[in-house]
């Protein structure tokens, strides 16, 4: 079922984000474990990612494609620009259809490691909504494109990012994910500027990262360029080595921000799970979000 179709059934959409293992054993425990229990929680679709650099290209194609074929869920491949030509883009998306894969998360993506810059394939694309027009003009599947709720950290203005995110919709993007926040007034800015200034009418994802600990999310919102606000860290540094607290208080704030950005009204929420179903599992039983006869 494509993405458009989905949110046209749902009166909210919730989705899972995973990212390809990097052993054998990661990957049993992916299937065996980690999936089944997030597919408890009556998701909407899942999404992988790729490795850094677009390193795991041919794992994530593979990893959606099992989800498809043998799991029997809606999953969503990651798709970007690194390291890419248009060749190599119309391959993967042959593989990719022929593997009933109907959605995709469309990327410009990130310079591999080592690089300060993103440099494009010569015969690839410099940014998303490029890749965005080319997917559109190929034909065959429903896409979703990353938003910026405190702008891209490679673009010195918020609102001409945010206006470079309504180009990807122009250009044919169905829907949007955002990166991760723990401010809600930035959230609410960012959908208030596609909205009401540019017109924007595809639906708007907040996407929500359960906190493990202090050092990790300090690590992901120097990676992404998020703003970590001085209450939160001072709250998770107040917790010091004791990271069963940290975790705990990550499904709070998660709970919270979600239950609020559900009463503000938005389609859905995209949860970043790293591949584990704990945090996850408990902010969806917080939220009510399971029918009856699963939540018992």
């Amino acid at each position: 079922m494509r993405f458009s179709e989905i949110c046209q059934h749902k009166d909210v959409t919730i989705s899972f984000e995973l990212f390809p293992p990097k052993t054998a054993e990661g990957e049993v425990k992916l299937f065996e474990r980690t999936i089944p229990e997030l597919l408890k929680l009556e998701p909407a679709f899942l999404t992988c990612t790729y490795g850094a650099g677009g390193s795991t290209r041919e794992k994530t194609l593979d990893i959606v494609s099992r989800i498809v074929k043998e799991v029997h869920y809606e999953a969503a491949s990651h798709l970007t620009c690194v390291g890419a030509s248009r060749a190599d883009l119309v391959g993967y998306l042959e593989q990719a259809r022929s593997n009933g894969i109907d959605n995709l998360v469309a990327l410009r993506g990130d310079a591999p490691q080592g690089d300060d810059t993103f440099r494009p394939h010569p015969d690839g694309f410099k940014y998303a909504v490029e890749l965005v027009a080319f997917l559109k003009q190929l034909g065959g599947f429903d896409i979703m494109v990353a938003g910026y709720p405190e702008g891209h950290p490679e673009c010195p203005d918020k609102h001409l990012d945010w206006q470079r995110c309504a180009a990807k919709v122009e250009a044919g993007a169905d829907a949007i994910i955002t990166q991760l926040f723990y401010d809600l007034n930035d959230f609410y800015a960012f959908e208030d500027y596609l909205v009401n200034k540019l017109g924007v009418r595809v639906p708007i994802m907040p996407g929500i990262l359960p906190i493990l600990n202090l050092e990790q999310i300090q690590r992901f919102c120097s990676i992404c360029g998020a703003r970590l606000p001085e209450q939160l860290i001072q709250r998770l540094a107040s917790y010091g080595d004791d990271k069963q607290a940290s975790r705990k208080y990550g499904v709070e704030l998660a709970t919270e921000m979600s239950a609020e950005l559900l009463r503000h009204g938005v389609p859905g929420i995209h949860f970043y799970t790293l591949n584990r179903s704990d945090s996850t599992t408990e902010i969806i039983h917080n939220l009510g979000l399971l029918t009856n006869k699963s939540a018992s």
